[in-house]
């Protein structure tokens, strides 16, 4: 029987295709699926640390909440469908629907730039 370290070794050499294939064999094989195991490993991570890792959490992720889409609605339901790529009646209906959000949990960096991108076609944003 392999060890974990060449089973490691093996699979580091291996192409992004072999992966894959690699994974839904491993999946078929033991009845699992990968996202699974992910999603529950995180659950602990975010709800154990208690408040101290709740407040590093949200300085790290942050909602774009259109707050009114002022008097340019069509360019603020442009900017909403490129930020977000919804449709022509979704983007519509969210900003018909304002306050609303229109991005949810995003870096600082990306936040900031769909605020002055909404802001620039005319809406009033908030982060949140």
């Amino acid at each position: 029987m392999a060890t974990k370290e060449e089973i490691l070794d093996a699979i580091s050499s291996m192409t992004v295709l072999e992966l894959s294939e690699l994974l839904k064999d491993f999946e078929e094989r033991f009845g699992v699926t990968a996202a699974a195991p992910a999603a529950v490993a995180a659950a602990p991570a975010a709800g154990g640390g208690g408040a101290a890792a709740a407040e590093e959490e949200e300085k790290d992720e942050f909602d774009v909440v259109l707050t009114a889409a002022g008097d340019k609605k069509i360019q603020v339901i442009k900017e909403v469908r490129s930020l977000t790529n919804l449709g022509l009646k979704e983007a519509k209906d969210l900003v018909d629907g304002a306050p609303k959000p229109v991005l949810e949990k995003v870096s600082k960096e990306d936040a900031e730039k769909a605020k002055t991108a909404l802001e620039g076609a005319g809406a009033t944003v908030e982060l949140k």
